[in-house]
């Protein structure tokens, strides 16, 4: 996806010449947000944790080449789908040919007109902006309308790394409808995919802040990734959305734990760490709803704050 930041996007600036940097940066200023990296192994850190919308990429460096920082860019399921745009002084076809095989969008020689870069940079924004929202209606489940398990995986894998950056914590909460098969054996499985959708609406309007995010996980199941929020501010929200769903009150006939449709919710809180990976807070987070289960269910159990 493509996020954007007080109304600009964010591009990556890579040249190990620090005028050529400077006069990108005169080009560019006003309209986009600007990162800068003048070696390969500085490029590849600063686009994992800003996660640019497009990156300015120069051939020839020290160390490792513009070619090698793309494939390893292009190697990574979090920056794969940023456009790479080859800025360089070489002006060879196979050179060029070389950067469109290995997933680059486009080429500009150098010495560059800065209204060409403009125009180039705008179309290569436009069609990512497309290709975002064809990503976007992939990402959404087809019954309930929202971001499906794919979308999950990849938010959060973006906010782990961000947190990993910024030190603050991550919160997740899987949530699972209880006694569902009961409630679609009862009422019927049409009734069933109303319940879901019903649930589905309600934990968005649960979720105050933009930031948050929210999606099918599978079946029954949704997860909440919380970012920068611990483990109070995690429960906290745990309990709005046990409080929506009360005021839902779905009929359940064959519930045993009452007249209407509950929830469970499993709570992990974790400050990432940049070696290691989001898996852990998931698997945490699993564990939580899993002990909610044992214990009744209609409830919320959290995990103490990680170390992952």
């Amino acid at each position: 996806m493509t996020p954007e930041r007080d109304g600009k996007l964010m591009i990556l600036l890579v040249d190990d010449a620090p005028t050529n940097i400077q006069m990108l940066n005169e080009t560019l200023k006003d309209g986009y947000h600007l990162f800068f990296a003048t070696n390969g192994r500085d490029a590849l850190r600063i686009a994992s944790e800003s996660l640019p919308d497009l990156i300015l990429l120069d051939v020839i460096m020290p160390e490792m080449d513009g070619y090698e920082v793309c494939r390893k860019l292009k190697a990574d399921p979090v920056l794969r789908d940023v456009p790479i745009i080859f800025i360089t002084a070489m002006s060879q076809q196979e050179d060029e040919a070389i950067g469109l095989e290995l997933g680059a969008v486009d080429y500009i020689a150098k010495p560059f007109n800065p209204t060409i870069v403009r125009l180039r940079i705008r179309n290569q924004i436009e069609l990512k902006r497309q290709r975002d929202l064809l990503a976007r209606l992939s990402h959404l489940d087809g019954l309930t309308g929202i971001p499906n398990r794919r979308a999950l995986d990849e938010v959060l894998e973006r906010e782990w790394r961000r947190g990993s950056r910024s030190l603050k914590p991550l919160s997740l909460l899987m949530i699972d409808i209880d006694h569902f098969k009961a409630y679609n054996d009862s009422c019927g499985h049409l009734a069933g995919d109303d319940c879901l959708r019903t649930v589905a609406q309600a934990l968005k309007l649960s979720l105050g802040r933009a930031a948050d995010f929210v999606g099918r996980y599978g079946g029954e199941e949704f997860l909440a990734v919380l970012p920068e929020t611990d483990a109070d501010g995690a429960q906290v929200v745990a309990r709005e959305i046990i409080e929506q769903m009360a005021k839902l009150a779905i009929p359940h006939p064959a519930s045993p734990l009452g007249e209407h449709v509950t929830i469970s919710i499993g709570i992990a809180t974790a400050v990432a760490k940049r070696e290691h990976q989001s898996v852990c807070l998931l698997q945490e987070a699993d564990s939580a709803l899993y002990r909610a289960k044992q214990e009744g269910r209609n409830r919320i159990v959290a995990t103490p704050l990680l170390s992952c």
